[in-house]
């Protein structure tokens, strides 16, 4: 075998490689699939005992201020059962529409943990499961500090999930420091 016929082997061996890589669909890195769920994690430190901040979110007059609030709506109904097994409905009237948000408690352990199944019939039949921890801060006594984990979160949704949340429990902290008007209008 002369030099060229190796050097022309060589060649077509390159543009053959080159073609295929081309041409060859890559494996892309790993996207959530489309329906895929995930988790969503949000903590936050709260300026009140564990006590109070648990009781905040069973208590329907208090719940009512901020539990699934939003600024430009309006709570129109909130319903507790507050046991294990027992319902929740909360109804935010948003431009006219009435936006209902239910669940089923599936946990309750003052003032540890809160858990429950969580749906929102307007967007999906499917129910996601929602767990809040607290516990004291060691660092600052008479504070609590809060996780909650949203299981079953479709992956598209992800990032507005946690926006969701971080409003959410912002509304909780002014409705513990006793503020009247806990959601902003406007």
């Amino acid at each position: 075998m002369s030099g060229y016929e190796l050097l022309a082997i060589v060649v077509f061996f390159l543009i053959g490689y080159w073609i295929v890589d081309y041409f060859w669909p890559k494996k892309k890195a790993a996207a959530p699939a489309a329906g895929e769920r995930v988790e969503v994690r949000v903590s936050r430190r709260f300026e009140a005992p564990p006590e109070r901040v648990f009781d905040a979110w069973l208590d329907p007059q208090t719940a009512g201020k901020w539990l699934f609030a939003t600024p430009a709506g309006e709570m129109v109904r909130v319903e507790i059962d507050a046991r294990v097994g027992g319902r929740f409905v909360f109804v935010d009237r948003r431009s006219g529409e009435d936006i209902e948000h239910t669940g089923e408690y599936l946990e309750i352990d003052r003032p540890k943990r809160l858990a429950f199944s969580f749906v929102v019939p307007r967007f999906s039949s499917e129910p996601s499961r929602i767990q809040v921890e607290l516990a004291p801060a060691a660092s600052s006594p008479g504070t609590t500090l809060l996780t909650l984990l949203h299981e079953g979160v479709f992956a598209e949704f992800a990032g507005r999930t946690e926006e969701g949340w971080a409003g959410i429990l912002e509304g909780l902290e002014r409705s513990l420091a006793g503020l009247s008007e806990s959601v902003p209008k406007g």
